[in-house]
């Protein structure tokens, strides 16, 4: 009996797996084993290595100069949507002005009916036969013609205006829908535009403190040092550069007057926005963008550029490197996106990216593309 329940209390024997079983025993024991190094870190792809500071820098510079090329681009789809909303008002006056005449000479052909309506008419034929005094009548038929002829006129300018009413309203919405589109792409280059500059204060802010102000240092002198001073200032309007391309690379700023009155006042403008804020899609007084400045210099001179740099190097006389004088535009990198106004001596006057304000700089310090005399 007690050899009985030592039998029963003994451990049942395993039998070990074969076939699909062990293979699926396998399976799970690998991948645990998997798991367990995971967990450990052994073996795991080694991360890539932090992008150097050198290369944020560079791809920090990349982002500033799309989004400036953004800007361009926003800069004239905002000018035409400004275009495409005056079209829409314009049409809407224009609109608004044929139906009150549209009303009135409706207003008119009303008042002519009820009148005969009221009154009545005879077939003429029998009017004359029965009439006292056929001279009277034939006096008031000839009235009654009359006023029938400018009933018909009546109808028929009715009508004309309809049409003229209907043309307009058919050009009304073939511009809200240019306005629509317009305003689609000011969206989609304001978006790419915060997107490229988050892009680049995500990427800056992962710099250290020496590092981000290593940054500022190279920027600033990439683009002219720091903003001038009042010295600078003084000579607004009057250096002037008769010199080669070589001379780029060279400070002084000879004291020779501007080419015309024109063009002294539009680099005198320029030196007075020294040190304001560069802001995209903005023309001033208290901030502007690169060709914002340009614009709002020459309209101070009283000539009207348009609003981009690409439609800025077209707006005057094209001028080589070696003929630059103070006043004329100076355009950079291969799609025209950067644009400053020269003032002598190699130097210009320009906006050049978000946290850098108007400033002096040398035009050797970036891609020259071109230059075009305004006046």
């Amino acid at each position: 009996m007690a050899a009985h329940r030592k039998s029963a209390h003994r451990k049942p024997k395993q039998r070990p797996f074969t076939g699909p079983a062990a293979r699926t025993a396998a399976t799970l024991a690998l991948a645990g084993a998997a798991t367990a190094t995971s967990a450990t870190g052994a073996g795991a792809a080694p991360a890539e290595p932090a992008p150097t500071a050198a290369q944020v820098r560079a791809k920090v510079d990349r982002l500033y100069h799309d989004a400036e090329v953004a800007t361009e681009k926003y800069n004239g789809a905002k000018e035409k949507e400004a275009a495409a909303t005056r079209a829409v008002d314009a049409l809407a006056d224009e609109a608004a002005r044929r139906t009150d005449r549209l009303n009135t000479a409706r207003h008119t052909l009303g008042s002519m009916a009820t009148a005969q309506y009221r009154t009545g008419t005879l077939d003429p034929a029998l009017q004359l036969a029965l009439s006292s005094d056929p001279d009277s009548y034939l006096e008031r038929a000839a009235h009654l013609d009359r006023a029938g002829d400018r009933q018909a006129s009546l109808l028929s300018n009715i009508r004309r205006q309809l049409s003229g009413i209907a043309r307009v309203k058919a050009r009304a919405d073939q511009e809200t829908e240019a306005l629509a589109a317009r305003r689609a792409e000011l969206d989609k280059h304001r978006t790419v535009i915060r997107t490229k500059l988050a892009d680049a204060r995500t990427l800056l802010a992962t710099l250290t403190a020496a590092e981000r102000a290593a940054y500022e240092r190279a920027a600033d002198a990439a683009h002219g040092g720091s903003p001038a001073t009042s010295a600078d200032r003084a000579g607004a309007g009057t250096p002037a550069d008769r010199s080669t391309a070589h001379a780029d690379r060279s400070a002084p700023r000879a004291s020779v007057a501007a080419p015309n009155s024109r063009a002294a006042r539009a680099v005198s403008f320029a030196h007075g926005a020294i040190g304001k804020p560069y802001v995209w899609g903005a023309t001033g007084p208290n901030a502007f963008d690169c060709s914002g400045l340009t614009q709002a210099a020459w309209k101070a001179a009283g000539v009207s550029l348009p609003r981009t740099t690409y439609t800025q190097i077209n707006a005057g006389q094209r001028v080589s490197r070696s003929e630059l004088a103070p006043g004329d535009l100076v355009f950079f990198y291969s799609g025209i996106s950067h644009v400053g106004l020269y003032i002598g001596g190699g130097q210009m006057i320009h906006a050049p990216r978000p946290g850098a304000p108007v400033r002096i700089a040398p035009i050797s310090q970036m891609p020259f593309a071109g230059a075009t005399r305004v006046a």
